[in-house]
Formats: structure tokens, sequence, C-alpha cells
């Protein structure tokens, strides 16, 4: 398993490696003691599947709040999507930034998007599947988002000019200026 830094170093692009053959691949997505040699020990506790029949299908920019906050593992089955991850922590040196990675159900990558960031993803091939683990159950009455959309977080979400199909929770979502519920950096982290 390959890991590999994004620009917000929290972020982390994971890439498991495929043993191919003459009848296809075989590859371990997630195994609990190669994350924890490569630092990353989280307890992963729920399993979660989106398939989304269109392109330019975006859903986010979702996360949730303590004690429900979510870590997740990102990854697409089938199809491809441009991931993205947005720094939601007060006070972080990179509050506010995003990434971007493509992931696809042929590369077989995965993104590892923290507690403290929010997450997105808009489907960039018809039928596509994505999977994804998180380390806390599904808690609505702690699930906020962030418009898709928002200028200030100016994401590139790759549509040409095309109009997104999202939900009506999503087009509605505050912007980030006017969401109060965020995460706050614990002092032990905050730049001085």
């Amino acid at each position: 398993m390959k890991l590999v830094p994004t620009a917000l170093g929290d972020v982390v692009e994971i890439q498991p490696v495929r043993h191919g053959d003459a009848r296809g691949w075989f590859s371990e997505v997630f195994t609990a003691s190669a994350m924890a040699e490569a630092g990353i020990v989280r307890p992963f506790i729920q399993d979660n599947e989106s398939f989304s029949a269109a392109v330019g299908t975006l859903r986010g920019i979702h996360y949730q709040l303590e004690p429900f906050a979510q870590d997740k593992i990102v990854r697409v089955v089938r199809g491809s999507v441009l991931d993205v991850a947005v720094d939601l922590r007060r006070g972080s040196p990179t509050f506010g930034e995003h990434v971007t990675v493509t992931l696809t159900g042929d590369a077989g990558n995965q993104l590892l998007v923290p507690a403290g960031f929010g997450h997105g993803f808009v489907t960039l091939q018809p039928d596509t599947h994505v999977a994804y683990k998180v380390t806390a159950p599904y808690a609505p009455e702690r699930e906020r988002s962030i418009r898709w959309d928002d200028p200030t977080l100016s994401i590139d979400w790759q549509l040409a000019g095309a109009d997104p199909m999202v939900s009506e929770r999503d087009a509605e979502a505050p912007l980030l200026t006017d969401q109060p519920d965020l995460f706050d950096l614990p002092r032990s982290e905050t730049p001085a």
C-alpha cells in the first residue's frame, strides 16, 4: 500500500497494490495492520455505498460534528469521481482550503478524509458506485453541510459549465462564512 500526501497533509491518497494475472487482479483494499504501520489508526465501524446513474451527480460538501465526526476512506468500485476534501478546522493554517483527487474503479485509489474536513464528490462517468468506510455512525442531528458552489472555496468541480445534479439539501446548504458549526483545532495543534 502506497500513501501519497496531498496539499492538505492530513488528507492522504491511498494506493493499494493490485496483484494481477491472466484471470484479472486481487487487491487488499483495507487492512488495519497495514494502515497502522502507515500511522493511520482509526476505529472504522461502518461501510457505506452510493450509486449515481448520471454524470455530474454531486454529493456534498458534508460532515458531522462531534461526538459523531467521521474519518472516511473513500473509494470507487465502478466509474470515477472527482473527490473533494475541505479543511473546516478553525485555527488551521489551511482553513477553507481544499484538495481534489480523481478516484476511479480502474485505478483502485482511495482517499482518507479525516474528521474536521468536509467531503464531497461529483461523478465523472455514468453508473458510478462509491464505497466508503467511516469511524462514526450516521447522526442526522449532527450532520452539517457547506454549499458546493461556495465562491470562497473556488472548487473546480470539472463540470465544464454544466449544472450538476444535487439534492435539495445540498442546493440550500449555507456558505462557509454562514455556517457556525465547524471544527476547532485542539489547543495543542493550534499554530503559534
